[in-house]
């Protein structure tokens, strides 16, 4: 690994390259990269980064996002098959059809979603920032794709009347409440983090709920030195790496998405040796998909 993380230096510097790795990519990953974020720091950091080449070490939508809004650079997606079924939910016939169905309705689109259906989407979200986009529209009626359990999480925090699709994370939508209950039993005094992904229920009796970003500011501002943490098992590198002295628990054994694991080191290394596999987005799907997009980004 040694030898591998140094031609993967020097490859970077060759290509005039940057890596950018979500926080659930393993750890190996996470090590390499220049920077580590939620979708909401990767794409803002794709937009202004200024070398040529970036790596994006997560799965297809993220590298399309990165491509819509840096279209002038080479975006890398180190596994060509890393996708997510959450995005897979909805395609952009369908949502064409939902939007006649739902006439005056906004559309808002979690960035968890394809280049195609964000072109068809009025602005986009994150977990992070989904209730502040959907409650700065001044439509009364939202239809939100793809993920049922956030769109269910953002309803609570708005007077809009939200029209879910019905799509759901199967990492996350696998947790059950019973394990929260579990896990008091088994850790007491600590604190419960969940992500909106997970159902209702789950979110209902959390101490926290929020995007992976907002769990590690929690993390580091909590007294507590004990959190269960109910996200994809990739969070607990950086909650441990930031956060020396507390301890940090996976909520459920399941909370493993192989998608965002399938990026190695060595993937990593052969896409910066071959500049390839290069993710593009046809420019008609890119120029509205990135209006949708800009418009998330300006809402911070």
């Amino acid at each position: 690994m040694k030898d591998l993380s140094g031609e993967i230096r020097a490859l970077k510097q060759e290509r005039g390259a940057v890596i950018l790795a979500h926080n659930y990519q393993q750890p190996a990953v996470q090590e390499l990269a220049d920077y580590v974020g939620d979708s909401l720091a990767l794409a803002r950091y794709a937009a202004r980064a200024g070398a040529p080449v970036i790596v994006l070490a997560g799965v297809r939508f993220m590298a399309e996002s990165a491509a819509i809004l840096a279209p002038e650079k080479t975006v890398l997606l180190p596994d060509p098959e890393a996708g997510c079924p959450l995005a897979d939910a909805v395609d952009a016939v369908s949502l064409r059809r939902a939007r006649d169905a739902h006439p005056g309705a906004a559309v808002v689109c979690y960035v968890n979603s394809s280049a195609e259906v964000k072109a068809e989407s009025d602005v986009c979200c994150t977990s992070g920032n989904a209730v502040r986009v959907v409650g700065s529209l001044p439509e009364r009626r939202v239809l939100f794709v793809p993920d049922r359990n956030l769109a269910g999480y953002v309803a609570r925090f708005t007077d809009k009347e939200i029209v879910a699709w019905e799509g759901s994370c199967p990492v996350h939508a696998r947790v059950r409440r019973e394990e929260v209950e579990q896990a008091r039993r088994r850790y007491p005094g600590a604190l419960v983090m969940v992500h909106p992904e997970c159902p209702p229920e789950v979110t209902a009796a959390a101490d926290f709920v929020g995007s992976t970003e907002a769990m590690l500011r929690f993390a580091r501002k909590a007294e507590a030195a004990d959190f269960v943490v109910g996200t994809e098992a990739g969070l607990l590198h950086r909650l441990e790496r930031e956060n020396p002295g507390k301890t940090f628990h996976l909520l459920s054994p399941t909370l493993v998405c192989p998608d965002m694991k399938r990026t190695t080191p060595e993937k990593i290394a052969r896409c910066l040796r071959q500049l390839a596999p290069r993710v593009r987005v046809p420019e008609a799907v890119g120029r509205r998909a990135r209006q949708a997009l800009e418009r998330m980004l300006e809402l911070g």
